[in-house]
């Protein structure tokens, strides 16, 4: 059997983040690095040092469920954590070869869908954050996914390397930034044998320092809903609540949409973000000759 580096690496992560007091454990004794020794860890999730040290050198063993349900309390993991643990704990017994899959497709149905969102800005994310699907009002909001070259339609790529980015998220953009390379870490975690996201990892781990340090920390994250501040160079501030979807038939895929509290001044703003890209279309098709003549 090959050895779990990426549970070792996990549980490593994790344990460095616990803080002691908080969990009542009080030690004059210096510490070498942050966070529980190995040995408080165990006596936390009940087992022994020895099984728990094996665990984190990577050593080819297989937890059972209840193990990795005590050490998930025991290094206070929320769900989407948990979902991380046991999804690297169940390794294979051999290595797999690494697989190039097949691209993904998104239903006519779900393209219907995104066009008549109108004024909602709505894009499909599929495995390693890949962007499958936009709306118009995602191109004007975010940026023409639709334009790029096929391998840099990808959010977590664009977030990391595209300076638009920055721009669109401002002061929020760390957190936004962080929040998709967990959500990376959870796809790759679910497809080890991906060769894409391994060449994805290793491409922004290059290009990216904010990458790197966030992918070592070992943060998992599964985007549900939150409230985000945007800056748009026409439409201005924006304050937008986001809704995240996955397809029950599919749960690779994942419909986000940003949502406008009715009547706000964001409401507003992204209705006349629409109309003055019609206005603006409408124009650049007459100069061109576009325009169907009957």
């Amino acid at each position: 059997m090959e050895r779990n580096e990426s549970l070792a690496d996990f549980l490593r992560a994790r344990r460095a983040a616990l803080d002691p007091h908080q969990l009542g454990i009080d030690d004059t004794a210096p510490r070498r690095v942050p966070g529980l020794r190995r040995e408080e860890l165990a006596a936390l999730a009940g087992v022994s040092v020895d099984y728990y040290t094996r665990l984190e050198q990577g050593r080819p063993i297989t937890p059972s469920q209840s193990v990795l349900d005590a050490l998930a309390r025991a290094l206070r993991l929320d769900e989407a954590e948990r979902s991380y643990l046991h999804a690297v704990a169940r390794r294979p017994s051999a290595p797999r070869r690494p697989a190039r899959r097949a691209p993904q497709k998104v239903r006519p149905g779900v393209h219907a869908l995104l066009a008549r969102l109108g004024d909602t800005p709505a894009f499909v994310l599929g495995r390693r954050t890949d962007v499958l699907a936009t709306n118009r009002m995602a191109r004007l909001l975010l940026a023409d996914f639709d334009a790029m070259p096929a391998r840099e339609r990808n959010a977590v790529r664009w977030i990391m390397l595209d300076e638009t980015a920055r721009a669109v998220f401002g002061q929020s953009w760390e957190q936004v930034a962080a929040v998709f390379v967990g959500t990376l870490r959870m796809d790759a975690a679910r497809h080890p044998d991906d060769t894409r996201t391994a060449e994805l990892v290793g491409e922004l781990s290059m290009r990216s320092e904010p990458f790197r340090r966030w992918w070592a920390v070992q943060k998992v994250v599964r985007i549900s809903h939150d409230t985000k501040v945007l800056h748009h160079p026409v439409a201005g501030e924006l304050t937008l609540r986001t809704e995240a979807l996955t397809f029950p038939d599919d749960p690779d895929q994942t419909l986000f949409a940003f949502l406008a509290d009715p009547g706000s001044r964001t409401d507003e703003a992204l209705r006349l973000l629409a109309s003055w890209s019609a206005d603006t279309s409408d124009r650049h098709e007459s100069k061109t000759g576009l325009h169907h003549r009957g």
